[in-house]
């Protein structure tokens, strides 16, 4: 029996080293000397630091920042939790989003919900909508919408809030992604957020657009995909050419760097 199992034995131990050593080596080199870049991870850095990877989202939320799609993997661009929020097109949930109570009974905002981030969207870029309530009535002490008080309205049952923006509103500006770590964002909502962009920068409008006209990639192959803008990459050329509180000339700005700060 045992000269039987032998051979099996000797088959084992050989395509072990061959499949589960070898083999993943000279892979690894051959995609190292090749592609080293992406073989890594295809990390961005600023001044030798690493701040990001191309191909993972990240939050950006101050002004001078072109923001992300949302994110529903972990709280939010959480590259260990990976996923979507899984709620459907007619889930109330993702439409107005819901509240709970904290273990202190203090009420928080559980999931934010579609229509509370169309506000958001709107007041941040500055485009028109129209309320059934004024949107003050929703502002905390500091001037800050209240969260929580915009999703009860919205799920009020007499007399809900109504929002309606009177430009159309990018779907990938305000729904998450499947993974949750989508790196870019579209055109159509990289173009609304320029002008904020732009002022807070104290830069034209038009030198930050000619910058996301060289950050967006067309489908591959002219028909795989959709255009896309990555985020990331646009907001560190963003810090290089066009420092927050620092209008400089082209030239000036040409040689500028600084770090990530969101």
């Amino acid at each position: 029996m045992i000269k039987e199992l032998g051979p099996g034995l000797r088959l084992m131990v050989a395509f072990t080293i061959l499949t589960g050593l070898i083999y993943p080596a000279v892979m690894t080199g051959i995609c190292e000397a090749i592609f080293p870049g992406q073989s890594n991870g295809s990390l961005v850095r600023v001044d030798g630091k690493v701040v990001g990877s191309r191909l993972i989202g990240q939050s950006f939320s101050k002004p001078e920042y072109f923001h992300p799609r949302p994110s529903a993997a972990g709280s939010g661009y959480d590259a260990t939790q990976s996923g979507g929020s899984n709620l459907g097109p007619t889930s109330a949930k993702l439409m107005l989003g819901v509240t709970a109570k904290d273990s202190s009974g203090k009420e928080t905002v559980s999931f934010d919900g579609i229509e509370d981030r169309i506000v958001h969207y709107c007041v941040d870029n500055g485009i028109p909508y129209d309320s059934s309530i004024p949107l003050s009535q929703f502002k905390d002490a500091q001037g800050n919408l209240d969260d929580v008080k915009l999703i009860d309205a919205f799920n009020a049952t007499t007399n809900p809030l109504s929002f309606t923006p009177k430009e159309p509103i990018p779907s990938d500006a305000v729904t998450g992604s499947a993974s949750g770590l989508d790196p870019a964002i579209s055109p159509a909502n990289a173009e609304l957020q320029l002008a904020r962009v732009a002022k807070a920068r104290g830069v034209s409008p038009e030198r930050v657009k000619t910058l996301v006209a060289k950050f967006t990639r067309r489908a591959d192959w002219g028909f795989m995909g959709e255009p896309r803008v990555n985020v990331l990459l646009l907001n560190v050329a963003l810090d290089q050419q066009f420092p927050v509180g620092k209008q400089q000339s082209a030239d000036a700005s040409a040689g500028s760097k600084g770090a990530i700060a969101r």
